[in-house]
């Protein structure tokens, strides 16, 4: 009878390892990922609008009405990626992710220059190359180091009400995620 509780106690904690590990492993092995998923309505350096109805929309978070979100996947191997706007909306967050989904960097409009969206992404490399002859557009910009050269930028407008709808939508369509080399 002890042998038989042994056994059934080590193959329920044998079972409890093993789907552990495949729900860490999901994020990795999923072909159905962000990545994917963008790849899929979009080259590298199109930014994509998706609505809280799109199929984004469960992945990302962005389930709330009053949100209106666009995504950019991009290769740092091409260049910098600038991201500037000039557009005041109520509230917006931008975040850097690498390919796998994991959160890189996150700013919002509260800790911005001026409240206005100016940011560029780099590797290490890329940030002395751009020290040696900075450029004059990026003089207020907020720098991140990447160490990743894949990976997504989601920037969100927050709009308080259906009068908003038109200008999140010329804020985050008027973004341009383009490679910029140095």
């Amino acid at each position: 009878m002890f042998r038989l509780v042994h056994a059934v106690i080590l193959g329920l904690i044998g079972a409890g390892v093993v789907h552990i590990v495949v729900l860490f492993l999901m994020p990795e092995m999923s072909p159905r990922d962000a990545w994917s998923r963008l790849a899929e309505d979009g080259g590298l350096y199109a930014m994509t609008p998706y609505h809280s109805d799109s199929s984004l929309a469960g992945q990302s978070g962005v389930a709330d009405p009053y949100f209106q979100a666009a995504a950019c996947r991009f290769d740092l191997t091409d260049g910098i990626i600038h991201l500037a706007q000039d557009r005041a909306v109520p509230f917006w967050s931008a975040s850097v992710y690498d390919r796998q989904g994991h959160n890189i960097y996150s700013l919002n409009d509260r800790t911005a220059q001026n409240g206005l969206l100016d940011l560029v992404v780099l590797t290490p490399g890329q940030m002395v190359d751009l020290r040696k002859s900075p450029l004059q557009e990026m003089e207020q910009a907020i720098f991140v180091e990447t160490p990743i050269t894949e990976g997504i930028i989601v920037v969100r407008g927050f709009q308080p009400d259906e009068s908003w709808n038109r200008q999140v939508s010329e804020f985050l369509g008027g973004l341009d995620c383009a490679a910029e080399p140095i």
